[in-house]
């Protein structure tokens, strides 16, 4: 009995057909060109058109150098390659049915400028960061919010338990990773009750995020119990090409007026009920108000792309009355970051606030596998006398995506940033906290697929009270980190070597 669950797990079903598939196509591509020099000279010279295709497209240079090196090491086949896998963005069709989404639900976002006209007052720069979220990420900065920050998973989901239970009229939850374990049935319980009252619950996971957890029959069983589900992107085996944009957001909101973002998922590491590698040290925080709503619509554009509904969006906003108006804490400003629109919003805001630094930046990353740019707004920062000062795992989850990480320690060390290693485990969050004014929290990793493939999403914060909590958070994590030194970095030849390699090819995998 346990060989056949073995066998037919999906995982395992779905890394054979890739297998599979993968092998078909080299076999092909071998028959191919034996059949004539024609051939050969054919896909040689195609190669080469594919290299100055690359050289002058508008992508991030690691990206480039990453496939002009494989098809420089595959002249044959390194063409074909990157015209079945290059794609970095979404399918046409993808694209079109988020875009129309986008545009309607534009109509119901009602900007108010007078909120960036204040903080202007206080401080242009920082109305300049807010007005390039606005404009690029199209979701504004509010007042009439609360924030609350939490430190670690375990804490944000005993507050999701209480909210869930408050929920009248709809819970949308959008997750990349859902795992079947104390976490997911403690929320699943008031789900499948909520929906039983004439709750509209709903919910969207990654396909892939979720491949080695979840069985295909997932979004039935949901569906039984009265729960709208979509996995999102499915991967289709022998059939699917495009699988680099998944859905990294970690969203949750109740009733409009309520919602949650972070680097927490839905499995029982996050809330430490399980340990797999020592502690996991996460992020997130909840906005109660106004803010709310630019979570309701990221939901809303993504889910309305995929079904055919009638829904009346301008029913999803809460309406408040005069004594229950949430009061302001400080300006929040939720804003998504999509392949489809060649801005990279994640990685822009870090830099934004490693540029306008003055004292300090503290950061959590759980990978530290940076371009040139981020690489020189954290140096720059450094070295202008800012206090930079970034933590990553003291046990990795990936121990080749560690030593990537690793890797790029030494000229960010050279330049005055200061590293520490989490020695009580993985870190898994995704937060930056500069000069007690500002604070992001969300989902965007430092790495290549966060800041260019993935669909994700963020929160920032400006003059909340919320941001000298995520100070103290750093501070504290800090004195149980490992400091590393520029001794620790040492590398022999072959070491170096291969780091380079890792370096080359990261942005591909």
């Amino acid at each position: 009995m346990r060989l056949l669950e073995i066998i037919t797990k999906r995982v395992l079903i779905t890394t054979v057909l890739i297998i599979i598939q993968f092998t078909w196509f080299i076999l092909f591509l071998m028959k191919l060109t034996s059949y004539s020099a024609w051939i050969s000279a054919g896909f040689s010279t195609l190669s080469i058109i594919i290299v100055l295709y690359i050289i002058g497209k508008e992508e991030d240079v690691a990206y480039k150098i990453g496939w002009i090196t494989l098809i420089l090491a595959l002249p044959l086949f390194g063409g074909l390659f990157y015209v079945f896998f290059g794609n970095a963005g979404p399918s046409k069709r993808v694209q079109f049915r988020l875009n129309k989404e986008h545009e309607k639900l534009m109509e119901f976002m009602n900007v108010d400028e007078s909120v960036l006209k204040e903080i202007g007052d206080i401080d242009e720069r920082a109305m300049g960061t807010c007005r390039y979220l606005q404009n690029k990420s199209t979701y504004p900065a509010y007042k009439n919010t609360a924030a609350t920050y939490y430190p670690l998973g375990e804490l944000m989901y005993s507050d999701m338990l209480k909210e869930l239970e408050e929920a009248k009229h709809f819970i949308f939850l959008e997750y990349f990773i859902i795992d079947k374990g104390e976490m997911w049935e403690g929320i699943l319980e008031i789900l499948t009750r909520k929906a039983a009252e004439g709750v509209d619950v709903r919910l969207i996971y990654d396909d892939i995020g979720s491949i080695f957890v979840l069985p295909r029959s997932f979004c039935r069983e949901l569906r039984k119990r009265g729960i709208k589900c979509m996995a999102f992107n499915q991967f289709k085996p022998l059939i699917s090409l495009f699988m680099n944009n998944r859905d990294h957001r970690k969203i949750m909101v109740i009733d409009g007026h309520t919602a949650f973002n972070g680097g927490i998922n839905l499995a029982d590491e996050y809330i430490n009920k399980i340990n797999k590698y020592g502690h996991w040290k996460d992020t997130g925080v909840r906005l109660k108000g106004d803010a709310a709503w630019s979570f309701t619509s990221m939901f809303l554009e993504m889910w309305n792309a995929f079904h055919k509904n009638s829904d009346n969006l301008e029913s999803f906003k809460p309406n408040y009355c005069a004594e229950n108006t949430f009061k302001s804490d400080g300006y929040i400003q939720p804003y998504a970051d999509s392949p489809l629109d060649h801005e990279t919003v994640g990685e822009n805001i870090y830099i934004e606030i490693l540029a306008q630094a003055k004292r300090y930046v503290y950061i959590f990353t759980p990978y530290l596998i940076v371009d040139s740019q981020m690489r020189s707004a954290l140096c720059m920062a450094a070295k202008r006398g800012v206090d930079v000062r970034i933590v990553t795992p003291g046990i990795p989850d990936k121990k080749i995506v560690n030593r990537l990480t690793r890797s790029n320690y030494p000229p960010l060390l050279n330049a005055g940033v200061k590293i520490y290693e989490y020695t009580a485990g993985f870190i898994h969050a995704k937060s930056y906290v500069c000069d007690d004014q500002y604070a992001v929290v969300g989902t965007v990793n430092m790495d290549y697929r966060s800041m260019h493939l993935h669909f994700e999403c963020g929160t920032f914060l400006y003059r909340s009270a919320s941001i000298m909590d995520l100070k103290q958070d750093a501070l504290d994590t800090v004195k149980n980190s490992r400091e590393v030194k520029s001794r620790d970095c040492r590398q022999g030849l072959f070491g170096k070597l291969f780091d380079a390699v890792l370096r080359i090819f990261a942005p591909l995998c």
